[in-house]
């Protein structure tokens, strides 16, 4: 990665490093990410959170995570669980600083009330109609209420009662007493409170009236000590909502609202409606349908969360909305695929192939490497040749035409790790169908090199027909056919691609159905990952993405169809779902031993991760045993939660080296300062590789954390040195520079220095 603090490397990072070279907010750095718990987070998403987190982390601040739930008629725990699994996945940690807007609503009413006192606030009979009528246009001055200048005593009087369930459903709200005549509409006397009889997913039924998103945003990010509140473009407008509610309201700082463009990409839709019409009409499976733009959707898909993040880091950051080529995401993930995906052969069209000079019963093993296209790495598996093996349909041609090299009557091709074969006949059914083709080899040529130094131009992958093992495999294509869903004024769903999904019943080769690995790249084919409803003896695979961009030969049509944008003549429909599923994937209901788990969890301090746990006996029994020898629920629990919990995804399928007693001496080791987080995650991650105990790891890797100032000061000494330029240029006004400094020593300890000291100390070398 790029050294992030260099000036100009985007607008926000210039902000923050002239917020710190001032000393605004006292050199803090809090971000945060805000997400409503009323669906699942898309890959827009993503860039926001790797924008707040990559802020916090890289300028030594600190990222909150923190739920906007205000509006209980939409907001489901569901939703609260599957956003936390999605952001830890993603790699951005938020610690201890898990927060709710439903943790302020005792505060924001008090405020309320203030405002009202202050005759900043009243409370306003109007219906939502009206008031959309009432507020004017952009030239002309909202009409204000007839219930603007009640008196504070009045105000308070119903406020009150609105708090008390006295009143139905909008039949009232609290008013902001802002600007009837604003140039910026929002400002014209907002809503700061609604009446919603309905039971919320933490609170219960403690309250019937609930903060608009306008007036609780900004006071959770004040109350937080938020110093850059990031958001998209579309909430620009919002701001002057923010400042008014900061500025009037009695807290305890005051955050800054800045902008930046939000993610548009290629061939699907974003928007939050949309995406639960598609859930909700049966158009895709469920919110993790590997076509859906969802982060569980893209991970069920294939996709990893280093290539999401790389993608995010490739498009930028910027105050101009563009919409982003789908390609370059793929890009991402063949690049970071490319490096973690064993080589592999499946035939997902078989032909079958007669080998008419095999010996019969004869079963050569063939030794064959993971990883062909990097030498140096090791690896290799057992690929079983026989008489009787599957070659793909497509890479045979009766009458082939120029340019095809692969197999034809009469040619000669390579097997891949086997031998030469010439086909010799073929074989059709009474339909005129070809069933099978009948081919001698040649033994002289095992490995796929010939003696006499002849070569051919096709090589081809392969299975044995005898121990090949069936697989589900789903071929995943862009869920919408044009670039730009809807656009033109059309039905977007007009623009679904009927060919989004094709399920094909295919042969692997044994290996994988042994390996642990959960994503592979079938030779010539594409990349692939192992789905969720694989089970014993029943495979299943999704195309992550193909090796080529297949879709590069159209591209000229797209565009012409882009540009006209004309209805189809018919609606477009998606074929039939996707096989129904062993399990249902939509609802994260609990069994009673479950729920009688969770509420034990409940008892013992947890928040959401309650729920998290008790859905998942094994780390359920890993917790339990955790707290056993640590006696700090919370912290273990966030721990097994945010962190573990990737580690044991990104190995599924492999035996457990380690049990929860490790885990809580893990976390022991960490409660008492002996060594980093940063530090903890190197001990977790070995402990799932190779096993063992925590303090027996950190003694022998030498990872106990550095505090002494006869240690740190030569690297601090080391590092100044090094970059002598950065240094004049800090000295000189750019305080924004320090957090680089900070990084620069933590990497030179690899990651064992005590933060606190080399804050402390690098300050006093830097001169204050």
């Amino acid at each position: 990665m790029s050294d992030r603090s260099e000036e100009g490397s985007n607008f926000i990072r210039a902000i923050v490093e002239e917020d710190l070279r001032r000393g605004t907010d006292g050199g803090r750095v809090v971000t945060r990410f805000p997400p409503e718990p009323n669906g699942y987070l898309h890959i827009g998403h993503a860039k926001a959170i790797r924008i707040n987190h990559s802020i916090a982390t890289d300028y030594g601040g600190t990222f909150h995570l923190r739920f906007d739930d205000t509006n209980p008629v939409k907001e489901d725990t569901e939703y609260v669980e599957a956003i936390m699994r999605d952001v830890a996945w993603l790699g951005a940690s938020w610690g201890d600083k898990l927060f709710f807007a439903s943790d302020y609503f005792q505060r924001m009413y008090e405020l309320g009330e203030q405002l009202i006192r202050d005759g900043l606030a009243y409370v306003c009979h109007q219906s939502e109609e009206e008031m959309r009528a009432s507020r004017g246009t952009v030239t002309e001055p909202g009409t204000p209420s007839p219930y603007r200048d009640r008196s504070a005593e009045e105000n308070l009087a119903l406020f009150r009662r609105m708090k008390a369930g006295d009143f139905p459903d909008g039949h009232c709200t609290l008013r902001a007493k802002a600007d009837m005549a604003a140039a910026n509409m929002k400002l014209r006397d907002p809503p700061l409170f609604r009446i919603r009889h309905a039971r919320h997913h933490r609170t219960g039924d403690a309250w019937c009236i609930y903060p608009m998103y306008d007036y609780a945003h900004p006071l959770e990010d004040a109350i937080e000590g938020v110093t850059h509140s990031l958001c998209s473009l579309e909430f620009s407008d919002n701001r002057a909502i923010y400042d008014w509610v900061v500025e009037h309201c009695a807290v305890e700082a005051r955050p800054r609202q800045y902008e930046f463009a939000r993610l548009y990409l290629a061939y699907t839709v974003l928007s939050k409606r949309k995406l639960i019409q598609l859930v909700e009409e049966g158009h895709v499976s469920g919110w993790d349908d590997p076509r859906m733009p969802t982060i569980s959707g893209l991970r069920r898909r294939g996709y990893t969360a280093s290539a999401i993040n790389d993608f995010v880091d490739r498009i930028g950051v910027s105050k101009a909305n563009s919409l982003v080529d789908i390609a370059l995401l793929e890009y991402s993930i063949r690049r970071d695929l490319n490096h973690k995906a064993p080589r592999v052969m499946a035939v997902l069209d078989p032909l079958r192939v007669v080998i008419t000079t095999w010996p019969e019963g004869e079963v050569d093993w063939l030794d064959a490497p993971l990883w062909p296209h990097d030498v140096p790495r090791e690896g290799s598996r057992r690929v079983p040749f026989s008489g009787e093996l599957y070659i793909e349909r497509a890479d045979f041609h009766e009458d082939p035409p120029k340019k095809f090299f692969r197999l034809a009557p009469g040619r000669e091709v390579r097997l891949r790790y086997g031998y030469y074969i010439t086909c010799r006949e073929v074989v059709r059914d009474s339909e005129g169908r070809i069933t099978e083709l009948r081919c001698s080899h040649d033994p002289q040529t095992r490995g796929g090199s010939s003696p006499d130094g002849r070569k051919v131009r096709g090589t081809l992958h392969w299975v044995s027909a005898a121990h090949a093992v069936g697989a589900e495999v789903r071929c995943y294509d862009r869920l919408f056919a044009v670039p730009r869903p809807g656009a033109g004024g059309v039905d977007f769903l007009e623009h679904l691609n009927p060919s989004s999904l094709s399920v094909i019943s295919a042969l692997v080769e044994p290996y994988v159905a042994e390996a642990g690995d959960s994503h592979f790249q079938f030779e010539r084919l594409g990349y692939f990952a192992r789905d969720p409803d694989s089970a014993e003896g029943a495979l299943v695979f999704n195309r992550t993405v193909t090796l080529k961009d297949t879709w590069g030969k159209l591209a000229a049509a797209e565009r012409a169809q882009e540009q006209a944008m004309k209805p189809p003549a018919e609606a477009v429909k998606l074929p039939a779902k996707p096989p129904e599923r062993a399990a249902p994937r939509r609802s994260r209901s609990l069994g009673p031993e479950q729920a009688a788990r969770r509420d034990r969890y409940i008892g013992m301090g947890l928040g959401p991760e309650a729920g998290i746990l008790a859905g998942d006996e094994v780390l359920a029994g890993l917790f339990d045993a955790a707290v056993a020898a640590h006696p700090e629920p919370l912290a273990v629990a966030r721990w097994v939660v945010n962190e573990l919990r990737g580690e044991l995804r990104d190995r599924a399928g492999e035996p457990l080296r380690f049990d929860g007693a490790a885990i809580g001496e893990l976390v022991a080791l960490i409660d008492e300062g002996l060594i980093s987080g940063t530090i903890g995650k190197e001990v977790l991650a070995e402990l799932v590789r190779c096993g063992g105990r925590p303090r027996r790891i950190v003694e022998e890797r030498g990872w106990t954390q550095i505090s002494d100032p006869a240690t740190l000061r030569p690297l601090i000494e080391r590092v100044l040195s090094d970059n002598a330029a950065k240094v004049a240029q800090y000295r000189g006004g750019r305080e924004g520079l320090f957090g680089f400094f900070v990084g620069q020593v933590m990497r030179a300890s690899k990651g064992r220095a005590s933060p606190e000291r080399v804050n402390e100390l690098l300050r006093e070398a830097l001169g204050g």
